[in-house]
């Protein structure tokens, strides 16, 4: 099945959200976007900058906004669903169709449109330096073949182990977590890398 057919499949699948999404997404298409799948959704780029998508939840569908936290918000709806980690990313969700102004809808995704034709995004928090627990250091410091192993791994991985060890609140659990990780990090496997689409 090619993409375009797999974003008429998303719109057509029955659910008790499918009025209401097929009303967002002829909205949408009006405004100087492109429609595409991503991560299983539709999303709406301009000049190939993700802008907005469309997407149905359990209880709730909606529009989120990549570069929301720049939209004017007039209504006050625009919701941050992870605060504290999504620093960009805003959601208006709906319950049913009958909650949707198209005109509102419209001048929302029109403003989104022109910040992403400003080139309005928001940059990215400079890296904290990754602080490695002192039971983790002295376990590399102790094995030369282990702290190479470790430097080669890609940092997200450097910061998971870390975490992990950094994380354990008892020795008993410390020493648990450092039998279980010194053999994956000699091997070069993530702590999390079954749970990852590799």
């Amino acid at each position: 099945m090619d993409k375009a057919a797999k974003i008429e499949a998303y719109f057509e699948k029955d659910g008790p959200f499918r009025e209401g999404l097929a009303l967002l997404r002829e909205i949408v298409l009006k405004a100087e976007v492109e429609e595409t799948l991503k991560w299983g959704s539709p999303v709406y780029t301009h000049n190939n900058q993700n802008v907005l998508g469309v997407m149905a939840f359990k209880q709730h569908f909606g529009l989120w906004f990549f570069n929301g936290v720049f939209l004017s918000d007039p209504l006050g709806v625009l919701e941050n669903v992870q605060e504290g980690k999504t620093k960009a990313m805003r959601h208006w969700k709906f319950t049913s169709a009958a909650e949707i102004d198209p005109r509102a809808v419209q001048a929302y995704v029109a403003e989104a449109v022109e910040n992403a034709r400003k080139g309005l995004k928001l940059e990215p928090s400079p890296r904290k330096s990754l602080v490695i627990p002192e039971a983790l250091k002295t376990a590399l410091k102790a094995n030369p073949t282990l702290e190479k192993a470790f430097q080669a791994l890609a940092p997200y991985k450097q910061k998971d182990f870390a975490e992990y060890i950094g994380t354990a609140k008892r020795e008993a659990t410390r020493e648990q977590r450092m039998a279980k990780i010194l053999p994956m990090i000699r091997e070069g496997i993530g702590l999390n890398d079954k749970y990852r689409k590799c």
